[in-house]
């Protein structure tokens, strides 16, 4: 009895070491990943894993876990309704079991996609301010079964984790904001010049449209970048779950290329596909894939130059599939090339060419970090610039497909 008191002692000595370590951090996915470790040492586990609740959209998700990596867990989502996640949830209660497998509750598309299997559990809501953040689970005891004590020092854990998830969105929601609204200035301030200008009665009236030309402008230039930070944003909280699917490399440059043919026609931009026959399918979300596919490719033709030349191609290695993204254009001078995926960068040679958001590239960097890939850039002033995208080949058993002809 005085073995498992001092225990005990031990254990809520180390929840005040871990709770000060928490209230120190304010950077979400490092402040996550202590916790699902702090949880498998406290109470034991072979594993921990941390669900976020989207009030919004109603969805559980994975969002950080001992046993699996981001690429991996990015994109499950476990239902409300038939799931023991989806039970704590509703309910808003601790779940201790024995064996997941004798409960109907439990979710089995899970294991069969991490391909780790769950024996026991044991699941705690984590709870602020009344309201439900997401499910800390400590998975698998591999010395019996879950105690009280363990219950006892997770919940603990569990209050402390759902204080600090809320800060830590907190800090990152109003570091953005203030980032958004700085960004917001110029163009507030050019229509606020704007509708002065045009209150004017000796106004021309061909000043007048022109006026009236730009404030649309800023306009649309406005709308484009609430949507860009308001996808960022989600981006960046973990909250845009991926559908993965596998498809067709050569099909979605081409569907690129159809899109965006008329803006290249408007400077006799050529966009050629060059995708080799040995290129397998692409195991990844298709829709996110294409955001950044068109987004590289609407820069790559934007900064061109008269009659110049873009061309997408794959390539494949033994554990990586290539996207490239190459053109002639006016290239990246060297000192801008580390700063390119930064939010609200742009190219200062490059402003009075054309507006953008600024978004663009961070926008793509979150997409392709996402599913554990990279992308990096190589160019040259005066020559062009390459993007690559590197994606895990995590379907190297799937058959070859040759690429689509047009």
């Amino acid at each position: 009895m005085a073995e498992v008191k001092t225990e005990r002692l031990d254990g809520y000595r180390r929840l005040i070491d871990i709770a000060r370590d928490l209230a120190s951090t304010l950077d979400l996915d490092i402040l996550l990943s202590r916790i699902v470790h702090a949880a498998t040492e406290i109470s034991g586990a072979e594993a921990a894993s941390i669900l976020l609740f989207d009030d919004t959209s109603r969805q559980l998700y994975f969002q950080v876990a001992t046993n699996m990596d981001e690429s991996t867990r990015r994109g499950i989502m476990v239902p409300l309704e038939g799931s023991i996640a989806g039970w704590i949830v509703n309910n808003r209660q601790t779940v201790r079991i024995a064996n997941v497998h004798d409960d109907p509750r439990f979710f089995s598309n899970v294991e069969e996609t991490t391909g780790f299997s769950t024996e026991s559990i044991l699941g705690i809501p984590l709870v602020t301010k009344n309201k439900i953040v997401g499910v800390l689970e400590a998975l698998n005891k591999p010395k019996g079964k879950f105690t009280d004590t363990d219950e006892s020092m997770l919940l603990v854990l569990g209050a402390q984790a759902a204080v600090a998830i809320e800060n830590a969105r907190l800090f990152q929601q109003s570091d953005l904001i203030s980032e958004f609204v700085h960004e917001l200035r110029t163009p507030l301030s050019s229509l606020s010049t704007a509708t002065y200008l045009l209150l004017r009665p000796e106004m021309a009236h061909e000043q007048r449209n022109q006026i009236i030309n730009n404030i649309h402008s800023e306009t649309m230039r406005l709308n484009a970048l609430a949507s860009s930070f308001l996808d960022l944003a989600r981006l960046e909280s973990g909250r845009v779950q991926f559908r993965k699917m596998r498809f067709s490399i050569a099909d979605l440059f081409y569907e690129c290329k159809d899109i965006l043919s008329a803006k290249a026609m408007e400077s006799n931009i050529q966009v050629r596909v060059e995708s080799p026959e040995d290129v397998p399918l692409l195991n990844a979300d298709r829709d996110k894939i294409k955001q950044v596919v068109l987004n590289l490719l609407s820069n790559a033709i934007k900064y061109n130059r008269p009659n110049g030349t873009v061309i997408l191609r794959a390539d494949v290695t033994e554990n990586e599939i290539v996207l490239f993204i190459q053109d002639t254009g006016l290239g990246i001078p060297e000192e801008s090339q580390p700063h390119l995926f930064e939010k609200f960068f742009r190219v200062r040679e490059h402003e009075s060419r054309a507006a953008g958001t600024g978004l663009g590239l961070s926008i793509c960097k979150q997409i392709i970090h996402g599913h554990g890939g990279r992308v990096e850039v190589k160019s040259k002033v005066g020559v062009g610039t390459v993007f690559s995208v590197f994606l895990p080949n995590n379907n190297k058993s799937q058959p070859h497909v040759e690429p689509a002809k047009k």
